[in-house]
């Protein structure tokens, strides 16, 4: 099975209570779906806004789950499966019925309550994400919440070994998509209707690759000069690939909840000689920012050395976003700004790589690679070619 395992969860607890000893709290509880799944191995299958959880690690006692019964069969098929970390959890149920007579949705705070008070805590610090679970502190008013976000941040940043293996296979994953967009890819075709073949060839391939793994696909294209906008025009329902065509497409994978996004631009028919200058650019900026991800080395330094090579082609002018983000459990991840972030890169993060640029009238120019920052050298583990005789479709 493909999964983060045990160990991985283990370590980030002990880490978790290690914080919360230093910073005097009594617990740490989180709700939002990515820092849930980063600390018990569960998919929440609710909107925390709609149906409210708790995930609860107390600095010295036994981790506990609360949750809404939609949730039930679910919990019990991960426990079954050996996915779900924490085992103790409760559950509150949806609407009033006069059996079980038990804690409704209403009073899902009280279910919380309880199972602190279980534990013997009933006072003190919590750290929580922002503001915390308001309805908590109407029943035990004698909690003080205190912002973690910073923490559970650098703890999605920094990447375990065994997530970089399951990343490195996502990769792969999305690379055979590559060759068979370009396989299949023809002027004619519904972009939308193309999209969803390419995502459904890919689940059917992570199925046979990993039959047991939760995988997850989308794929987004735009042609011609809809591509000038990075991420859609807005209203391109009946958009169709056309001869004379450049298309962005963007590719990306979740596989055992962990995201790799692998993006080309290619052309149908063969390209103008602005297009094949706008490619070869994109290509050496792309490869450029990727050889600035050396521990060490400053974050903002990929995205200047992306921009320098815009700049001396001729095409600086038309640079619409940023080089890259973090990714990991989540596709847009930590840390959200590149150009700007003067902090070191750290080993065994893991960025996007997709420094791009954009004319109005002729279309984008971007290729996106997932990198793994290395100790000595960037790990590039999205591999389909970015030559540009490797991306023209001949029609």
């Amino acid at each position: 099975m493909v999964f983060v395992p045990q160990r991985v969860f283990e370590d980030r607890h002990r880490l978790i209570r290690e914080y919360l000893a230093e910073e005097g709290l009594e617990a740490l509880i989180v709700s939002e779906p990515n820092n849930f799944y980063m600390l018990s191995g569960f998919h929440l299958d609710v909107e925390p806004w709609e149906r409210p959880v708790a995930l609860v690690i107390p600095r010295e006692a036994e981790p506990f789950l609360v949750m809404n019964e939609l949730s039930t069969n679910h919990l019990r098929m991960a426990e079954e499966r050996g996915t779900l970390f924490i085992r103790d959890y409760g559950i509150y149920l949806e609407h009033p019925r006069s059996f079980p007579r038990t804690y409704t949705r209403d009073y899902w705070a009280h279910l919380l309550a309880d199972k602190l008070r279980a534990r013997g805590i009933k006072r003190g610090r919590f750290g929580v994400e922002g503001s915390g679970p308001a309805a908590l502190k109407a029943v035990m008013p004698d909690v003080e919440f205190v912002d973690v976000w910073p923490r559970l941040i650098r703890m999605r940043e920094d990447k375990y070994p065994e997530e970089l293996d399951i990343m490195r296979k996502c990769a792969e994953l999305t690379d055979w998509a590559q060759d068979r967009y370009m396989e299949l890819v023809k002027p004619g075709e519904l972009v939308a209707a193309f999209d969803l073949r390419i995502a459904a060839l890919m689940a059917e391939e992570a199925a046979r690759r990993y039959p047991d793994a939760r995988f997850e696909a989308k794929v987004f294209s735009l042609s011609g000069p809809a591509s000038a906008a990075p991420h859609g025009t807005g209203a391109d329902c009946g958009a169709r690939f056309e001869k004379g065509h450049g298309v962005v497409n963007i590719i990306v994978g979740r596989l055992a909840g962990l995201v790799v996004e692998n993006e080309r631009t290619l052309f149908l028919g063969e390209p103008t000689d602005l297009q094949r200058r706008a490619f070869e650019a994109a290509r050496e900026a792309c490869e450029a920012a990727a050889a600035q991800m050396v521990a060490g080395n400053t974050v903002a330094n990929a995205d200047a050395a992306a921009q320098r090579v815009y700049e001396e082609a001729g095409f600086g002018e038309y640079i619409n976003h940023r080089t890259g983000h973090g990714m990991g459990i989540k596709g847009h991840g930590y840390p959200e700004d590149m150009a700007f972030n003067y902090r070191a890169f750290r080993e065994n993060e893991v960025y996007s790589c997709e420094p791009g640029i954009y004319i109005y009238g002729v279309g984008g120019f971007r290729h996106d690679d997932t990198v793994i920052v290395g100790k000595e050298k960037p790990e590039v583990i999205t591999k389909r070619s970015k030559r540009l005789e490797d991306q023209i479709v001949p029609v």
